[in-house]
C-alpha cells in the first residue's frame, strides 16, 4: 500500500478549496444534507425553504448541500420533498439557489430516488433492484417491484435531467445520493440486489448503475459544475456492502472524475449515520474517519467527512493532516444557522448546542427518534421565521405538536 497522503501545506478550516471542476469553496465547512420537508404540495420549493437557506447562506458555511430532491414524483423519501422533473418550478428553484448563495456560499442540490424505502405515494408499489422487502419496520409492509431494464434506462435519464435543471436554475452542481439505503445504494448492496443481469451479481455489476448515472450527470451538467457523490463506507449489516468493496467503488468514482465524495454509512436497517455504529472511529470523534484515511492513502479525490464531529481542534487537525478536505455538519445547523461563522471565528465548538429532548425510559428509542425528527422540523421553520429554536422547558410538548403537523402534511401529500 502506498504511504498515507499528507497535504503539502497546513490546511486551515477557513482556507478556500478549488474543486477539480474549477468551482472554489470559500472555506472547508459544509452544511450536510438534512431532510427539510419544506416543499410545496406540488413539489416546488416553498418560501419557507427559501428563507431557511437564506439564513444558512448568511451563516458562513462554504458549501450548502440541500436535503433530498426527488427525480420522480412517483417516489418520495419523505413527505413534502422538493421534486424536480421538468421546468415547471424552475423560477422557484432559482430563487432557492440564489437565497443560499447570495453571501458567497456554494449551493449544491442533492438528487435522489428512494427505491424500495419510498414512503409515498402510498397507493404505489415501490421499486428496487430486486423484489425483496427491506427489514426496517414500516418499510417492510410493501414488497417492491424489481426494476426492468427499460425502467433503469428511464431512471438514468431522470437523474441527468434533474441535474441539468438544477444547474440551469443556478445551483453550482449536484450531489448524487448513493448512500443510506436509497436506490443507488440498494444496487450496490449484496442484500438488496440479487439480480442476475448486468446490474447484479459481481461487485462490478452492482456498481454499474451508479457509474452510469455519474457519467450521464456529468454529460448533462458539463465539466464546470460540481458533481458530488454521497457513498456509504459500509452498510453495517451482515452480508451488506463492506468497506473493502466500498473502497473499490470510491476509487472507481475518482477515476470517473467526480469533484467531491462525501463519506457516510448505514441505512434504515442499520442507521450508522446517526451514531449507531460499532466502530473504533467513535472513540476518535468522527464516525467514518478510518475509512477516509484508508481512501486518502489511495486517492487524492476531494473528500468530505460528515458525522459525529464534535470539536474545532479535531476539525483543524483532520484538515491539516490531509485526511479529508471538507468537514460536513448537520444537526448543529438545525440549531444555530450561523454555526459555521462561529467555528471560523474560533468562538464556538460544534457540540456546544442543545439537542432534541429525549424520553429517558427503556424502550423509548422509537419515541426519541420521532421527537428528533419533529425537533429538526420545528427548528427549520423557526430559523426560516427568524425565531428562537425549540429547546428548554416545554420542548417535548412543542415537538409533539410539530410532529402531529408533519404527520398531517404527509397525509395531505399522499
Amino acid at each position: 500500500m502506498p504511504p498515507k497522503y499528507r497535504a503539502p501545506r497546513i490546511i486551515a478550516v477557513g482556507s478556500p478549496l478549488t474543486l477539480p471542476c474549477g468551482v472554489t469553496l470559500p472555506n472547508r465547512i459544509a452544511k450536510a444534507a438534512m431532510s427539510e420537508q419544506l416543499g410545496a404540495i406540488n413539489g416546488s420549493p416553498s418560501q419557507t425553504l427559501t428563507r431557511l437557506y437564506s439564513a444558512w447562506g448568511r451563516g458562513g458555511a462554504g458549501l450548502l448541500i440541500t436535503g433530498n430532491v426527488m427525480i420522480d414524483r412517483r417516489a418520495y423519501v419523505e413527505p413534502r420533498n422538493v421534486t424536480l422533473e421538468d421546468d415547471r418550478h424552475l423560477e422557484a428553484v432559482g430563487n432557492w439557489a440564489r437565497a443560499g448563495s447570495r453571501e458567497g456560499a456554494v449551493m449544491v442540490m442533492q438528487i435522489n430516488h428512494p427505491g424500495r424505502v419510498a414512503v409515498g405515494p402510498l397507493h404505489r408499489r415501490p421499486v428496487g433492484p430486486s423484489a425483496l422487502r427491506p427489514q426496517a419496520i414500516g418499510f417492510n409492509l410493501r414488497k417492491p417491484r424489481a426494476l426492468p431494464l427499460d425502467d433503469i434506462a428511464d431512471l438514468r435519464r431522470r437523474y441527468a435531467r434533474t441535474a441539468e435543471l438544477a444547474v440551469a436554475a443556478g445551483f453550482s452542481g449536484v450531489q448524487v445520493h448513493a448512500a443510506h439505503g436509497y436506490l443507488l445504494s440498494q444496487f450496490l448492496s449484496p442484500i438488496a440486489n440479487q439480480r442476475e443481469d448486468r446490474y447484479g451479481g459481481s461487485p462490478e455489476n452492482r456498481c454499474r448503475l451508479l457509474l452510469e448515472v455519474v457519467a450521464d450527470v456529468r454529460k448533462a451538467i458539463g465539466p464546470n459544475a460540481i458533481l458530488s457523490v454521497k457513498l456509504n463506507s459500509a452498510d453495517f449489516q451482515r452480508r451488506g456492502l463492506e468497506e473493502s468493496e466500498s473502497l473499490d467503488v470510491a476509487l472507481a468514482l475518482g477515476q470517473a472524475g467526480i469533484d467531491l465524495l462525501e463519506i457516510s454509512g448505514g441505512n434504515y436497517e442499520a442507521p450508522a449515520m446517526t451514531g449507531v455504529v460499532q466502530d473504533s472511529t467513535r472513540e476518535r470523534e468522527a464516525y467514518f474517519l478510518r475509512y477516509a484515511e484508508d481512501l486518502r492513502a489511495r486517492s487524492r479525490m476531494p473528500l468530505m467527512l460528515t458525522g459525529g464531529i464534535r470539536t474545532l481542534d479535531f476539525i483543524n487537525d483532520v484538515l491539516a493532516q490531509g485526511a479529508v478536505d471538507v468537514i460536513g455538519l448537520g444537526r448543529p445547523f438545525a440549531v444555530q444557522p450561523d454555526i459555521a461563522g462561529a467555528l471560523l471565528a474560533g468562538t464556538q465548538e460544534p457540540q456546544v448546542l442543545p439537542t432534541a429532548p429525549r424520553v429517558p425510559l427503556p424502550g423509548a428509542t422509537p419515541i426519541n427518534s420521532y421527537l428528533q425528527l419533529a425537533w429538526h422540523a420545528a427548528n427549520f421553520r423557526s430559523i426560516a421565521a427568524g425565531e428562537k429554536q425549540v429547546s428548554g422547558p416545554g420542548a417535548v410538548r412543542t415537538l409533539a405538536a410539530a410532529g402531529t403537523t408533519v404527520t398531517a402534511r404527509a397525509l395531505t401529500q399522499f
